[in-house]
């Protein structure tokens, strides 16, 4: 048996799914792990997926680190001997000195041979920002999660908001989308590896955005003539949120001119501003923090279980 090796912090089921196949296309034996039904708190949402490679690795987590350990001994065991495990952790568990301090009960399965294609193809469904649903073996018959893509941020501005926040995003691991008129900007968040990145060439230009139902949309503009096309554009879509830069006066202007170049009463009141749990904000940092904790407490399910036999 191999030693346990390190623990991989990674969240989102897209993560763990590249690693997944990153580990069977290099032909290193791994064990994906997937919970399967909680009981009472949990730190982890149900469907949350870890992978444990032939070295003891594991990426991913399914604790605040009370069990993670246990899961990759019980998993490389799996890749020994390449049979299906069940565990459960917490009240009702045979491991009486494994104690969950959330509460509650916790049920795992960990799968030595997880299917190549299926994985392959529920990734590439992810990737293209389309749901995608996996079975698994429970303990009395197949349990059905559907997983979301990751929540993506348009984020669009300039200068030392645009930075922070989109820093902080992509430590938050939103799937990034940047666009600014100063090109400077972009050239420095270069390194954060947006997904796409495009220089605004005047107010009016369109931009290319694609938005769906797990996109918000952020504007940090102090100087306002660039967001008009932007919130023209994006109210027609159906992002779960937009909000942009600007105080309570400020965005009552914005929404008037809105109306009066066609946006409804209700296209208008989908706008957020000011933006931020905390109103009044002067520190960049903050101002991003503020933000970033209003879109995330917006959020939609990421994974939803489907059904049970």
């Amino acid at each position: 048996m191999q030693a346990e090796g390190r623990i991989l912090y990674a969240e989102h089921a897209q993560d763990i799914l590249a690693a997944t196949l990153d580990l069977m296309h290099s032909g290193e034996p791994c064990a994906l792990v997937t919970s399967l039904n909680i009981e009472g708190g949990a730190a982890r949402e149900l469907g949350s997926l870890a992978v444990i490679s032939g070295t003891g690795d594991m990426i991913g987590y399914l604790s605040n680190g009370c069990i993670d350990r246990d899961i990759i001994h019980h998993g490389i065991a799996a890749i020994d001997n390449g049979q299906l495990k069940h565990l459960r952790y917490g009240a009702g568990s045979p491991y009486l000195d494994l104690k969950l301090p959330c509460g509650g009960a916790l049920e795992l399965v960990i799968d030595p041979a997880p299917d190549l294609a299926v994985l392959e193809a529920a990734l590439t469904h992810l990737l293209h920002r389309q749901k995608t649903v996996l079975s698994f073996a429970g303990r009395n018959g197949p349990v059905q999660i559907e997983y979301a893509p990751k929540p993506a941020l348009i984020l669009a501005g300039r200068g030392a908001i645009l930075r922070t926040t989109a820093q902080l995003a992509a430590h938050m691991d939103f799937e990034l989308h940047l666009a600014s008129p100063d090109l400077e900007d972009l050239a420095r968040l270069e390194e954060l590896n947006p997904t796409t990145r495009q220089s605004m060439t005047s107010p009016s230009a369109p931009i290319d955005l694609a938005i769906d139902a797990y996109s918000a949309v952020l504007l940090v503009f102090h100087d306002h003539e660039w967001e008009q096309a932007i919130l023209m554009q994006v109210s027609q879509k159906n992002p779960f949120f937009i909000g942009a830069l600007g105080s309570r006066k400020t965005h009552a202007m914005r929404v008037e001119r809105l109306k009066q170049a066609g946006l409804s009463e209700t296209q208008c009141a989908q706008i957020q501003g000011p933006i931020g749990l905390v109103p009044s904000l002067r520190n960049a940092s903050l101002i991003a923090v503020s933000a970033l904790a209003e879109i995330t407490a917006k959020l939609p399910p990421f994974q939803v279980r489907l059904s049970s036999s």
